[in-house]
């Protein structure tokens, strides 16, 4: 997705687009997290008013929004990597991941585990008497510790900018030597059409082959059909970040991606909610919804793309804020969901007041926690600031 020429952008400005978009990003993912607790599906803890009320809206944000994170994660290592090289690229990397990785699972997830075994009845009260057991034990009542939990996308970010550093020149050298070809591609009246069907074919592919035989674990050495999808996103990525070509063609494809996403949304939604029982029993109906899953996927992060670059390429004070925070706040959020959540449910408010309640606590905890961390030195690498 990248060409050699004045077409490759060699030094452009800061992507403010992308900033925006992934701060959008995390802040939905903190909203489906709460939303997690009140869908029926398998999570750390549950409200008692759990039901499938909220699943609409929770599939119409499951299939794109991890997919969308592991793109611009692509795009920043193309930048850091033509910065500052494999070395101190693969150097970089491992002092801004690995400490929250480490702190994560020893200190932030611990809570949730804690909580998620209170619920199960399987512990008794007391979380700084629990805390050496997580540590030290290999499992709990079945639950593996100590654990990543949501940071399991810092864990295989870490682990993709390792098996890239090395390879990255190559990928590079193949951009502007046989994959210069794709240049053409996008600047042809099929342009638009290529940015949707070249990226959802491989993911068609994974979907087909892979899928049916590894479900989502979180896993890192058994979660091969996630890291299928996760890493080509990555890949994806790193090949547009600088290509002007492709990003014109997503802005040509923005208003067929974006009627695609609608319909298939639509189209989609019933399904899942109303019919799917008696899809699955169709195998041809079954594969066209599949199909259809992975297409609003693709055709989703094209349309946030362009519409990103076309409203949301600006700057300002709140962008630098929000750029900043906007990881520790990912980093803290499913804690305090967990927590607040376990404690809300069991006082009996209604259901909306609930999820305010939840939801408040979550995004003003998680922002409280960064304006902390910000200002206490040892603190930020275990966060992912910058000292």
């Amino acid at each position: 997705m990248t060409e050699s020429g004045p077409r490759e952008l060699a030094a452009p400005p800061r992507r403010h687009d992308l900033d925006w978009l992934r701060i959008i990003a995390f802040g939905l993912l903190v909203l489906y997290h709460v939303g997690m607790f009140y869908v029926p599906w398998g999570w750390h803890v549950k409200s008692v008013h759990a039901g499938p009320g909220a699943e609409p809206l929770m599939n119409l944000l499951n299939p794109w929004r991890l997919a969308l994170l592991f793109f611009i994660s692509g795009v920043a290592f193309r930048y850091l990597h033509d910065k500052a090289g494999a070395l101190k690229f693969a150097v970089e990397r491992t002092g801004r991941l690995l400490p929250v990785i480490v702190f994560g699972m020893i200190v932030v997830v611990m809570p949730q585990t804690y909580f998620q075994l209170r619920e199960m009845g399987e512990i008794e009260p007391g979380i700084l008497a629990f805390w050496p057991h997580y540590i030290t034990d290999w499992e709990i009542a079945g639950i593996a510790v100590p654990t990543w939990n949501h940071l399991w996308y810092v864990v295989y970010l870490f682990v993709y900018a390792l098996l890239l550093a090395p390879v990255m020149g190559l990928l590079k050298a193949f951009g502007r030597g046989p994959g210069a070809g794709l240049g053409r591609i996008w600047d042809s009246p099929f342009g638009p059409l290529a940015v949707i069907g070249l990226g959802f074919a491989p993911m068609m592919v994974y979907r087909v082959l892979l899928t049916p035989h590894f479900d989502v674990t979180h896993n890192l050495v058994w979660d091969w059909a996630n890291h299928a999808y996760s890493f080509t996103c990555v890949l994806y990525g790193f090949y547009a970040a600088k290509s002007e070509r492709f990003w014109g063609a997503v802005d040509r494809a923005l208003p067929w991606a974006l009627g695609l996403s609608v319909a298939l949304g639509v189209v989609l939604t019933p399904i899942w909610a109303l019919w799917w029982d008696q899809v699955a029993e169709m195998p041809v109906p079954l594969w066209l919804a599949r199909a259809g899953r992975v297409l609003y996927a693709w055709s989703m992060i094209v349309t946030l793309l362009g519409l990103a670059r076309r409203f949301l390429n600006t700057d300002g004070p709140v962008r630098r804020y929000l750029t900043e925070a906007i990881f520790p706040v990912y980093i803290l959020h499913q804690t305090i969901t967990v927590a607040a959540g376990y404690a809300l449910t069991r006082i009996g408010f209604d259901v909306w007041t609930e999820f305010v309640l939840l939801t408040l606590i979550t995004y003003a905890g998680s922002f409280a926690g960064f304006e902390i961390i910000r200002r206490i030195r040892p603190l930020r690498p275990l966060f992912g600031l910058k000292l």
